[in-house]
């Protein structure tokens, strides 16, 4: 990555975690480590169990595990054309205070598709993992 451009930190917490099939995605940005959320989001699964569709709640939410990038701006708007249908860039707040972006899924949109809640697995990971379903 060019150092003359500045770098956008991004929560990655579904299938383009280390492991799962969207990870090539994120094949040239730079990985700074793993972190969680406040436990302020809940957590589904949209798209026949192919991505996670998670939302900010006021209270009964989950801390979402997942894994911090730095991109440039180039990189995140290619990030962002390849996001599922819905899916848009909002803020995340982590257990350590720092906001950073994630890609968050409509709510009333859940509720209206009736998309299953997993937050009792604690993790996008967890849950496909618990599901039988391959990671790469």
């Amino acid at each position: 990555m060019s150092s003359d451009q500045p770098l956008k930190r991004i929560f990655i917490c579904g299938s383009a975690l280390q492991g799962q099939p969207d990870h090539a995605n994120l094949q040239f940005v730079n990985f700074v480590g793993t972190a969680k959320t406040r436990p302020n989001y809940h957590l589904h699964s949209a798209g026949n169990g192919w991505h996670p569709a998670i939302y900010e709640v006021s209270e009964g939410g989950i801390s979402i595990p997942g894994e911090v990038y730095e991109q440039t701006q180039e990189q995140f708007d290619a990030l962002c054309a390849n996001e599922p249908p819905h899916m848009y860039p909002a803020d995340i707040v982590l257990e350590n205070g720092e906001v950073l972006t994630a890609f968050f899924y409509p709510r009333d949109l859940v509720e209206q598709y009736n998309l299953p809640d997993i937050s009792h697995y604690g993790g996008w990971a967890a849950y496909k993992a618990d599901a039988g379903q391959p990671t790469v």
